[in-house]
């Protein structure tokens, strides 16, 4: 499984898609502090979109998408200048029966619809942790060719409610999540963990060690699958990534382990050799060192 496969696994990423929501005139709205990741897509028109903290207004235009990654609260505008208005307060009071948000007076000039997702609160952290706080994807860039039939399928989705709206809904913010990510690996903007997948060399080394974390690898094994030398490799993989090569796998392992661990009954001897640790005790004194309780407390925690 290729590393980004393997961590939307494991963290249980769920995603759905929210209204429609159609704005006419000047407006612009402040939405809250959110959990997690959320996204949106614009369907006509134009927009506007900035945090709380002032960064600078991204301007988005039909077709671009966006990715929300730290949690802070933000606006999003036809108009910055516009008297903000309560987002979430708007997006239910201005819900209409065929599941669209109507909001403004005049003619409607831009369309927009998003979502939200979820991940597993304990580990979440982990993948929010390699993300930059926006991505933005351009339709014009040619790596948003994908995203185009979606944000077709998003926009007859949050048109009106239809018999299972809910399950298809969830797998397409799936669908937006992995080709918004695609996109921004491919635009070559990307960097830490990230910009490592994007990296031909690096990469291979990172799909190792997720592609078989039970095996014991070594820094010149790793290095030789980068085709680079053992020092080189291990300097370019910590300033990308922020840890040693095997800091990040022992990081990865307990992960795994704290995943099965709440998620099914296999005996913590097997977890253990299943991540890389020949013995219960082995695994036990590894776990405790990382996570800071032994792994039958954690179980029972979670249980």
């Amino acid at each position: 499984m290729d590393p980004l496969s393997d961590i939307l696994r494991i963290l249980n990423v769920e995603g759905m898609l929210s209204a429609c929501l159609k704005g006419a005139g000047p407006w612009a709205l402040a939405f809250p502090a959110y959990r997690h990741i959320k996204f949106g897509g614009v369907l006509e028109g134009a927009r506007w979109l900035w945090t709380e903290q002032g960064e600078a207004w991204t301007e988005l235009a039909a077709g671009d998408f966006y990715l929300l990654c730290d949690g802070r609260p933000y606006r999003v505008a036809s108009d910055p200048n516009a008297q903000l208005a309560d987002g979430a307060r708007v997006m239910t009071e201005g819900l209409d029966a065929d599941g669209v948000v109507r909001y403004g007076e005049g003619d409607f000039n831009t369309v927009g619809a998003g979502g939200r997702f979820t991940l597993d609160e304990e580990l979440g952290g982990w993948l929010l942790q390699l993300l930059p706080p926006l991505i933005v994807v351009r339709a014009a860039a040619p790596q948003a060719q994908a995203l185009q039939p979606l944000l077709t399928l998003i926009q007859l989705e949050t048109r009106e409610v239809q018999p299972g709206a809910t399950a298809l809904a969830a797998q397409l913010a799936a669908m937006v999540l992995i080709q918004i990510l695609r996109a921004h690996l491919a635009s070559g903007a990307s960097q830490g963990w990230l910009g490592t997948l994007a990296d031909a060399r690096m990469g291979r080394a990172l799909a190792l060690m997720h592609g078989d974390i039970a095996r014991p690898w070594t820094v010149a094994e790793l290095a030789a699958a980068a085709a680079m030398s053992r020092t080189s490799f291990a300097e370019r993989f910590r300033n990308q990534v922020g840890l040693p090569p095997l800091a990040y796998l022992a990081h990865w392992r307990m992960t795994v382990a704290r995943h099965a661990l709440k998620s099914n009954d296999e005996t913590l001897a097997r977890i253990g050799r299943a991540v890389g640790y020949e013995s219960e005790t082995s695994f036990g004194i590894a776990f405790k060192r990382m996570v800071g309780e032994s792994p039958g407390r954690y179980r029972s925690r979670f249980r």
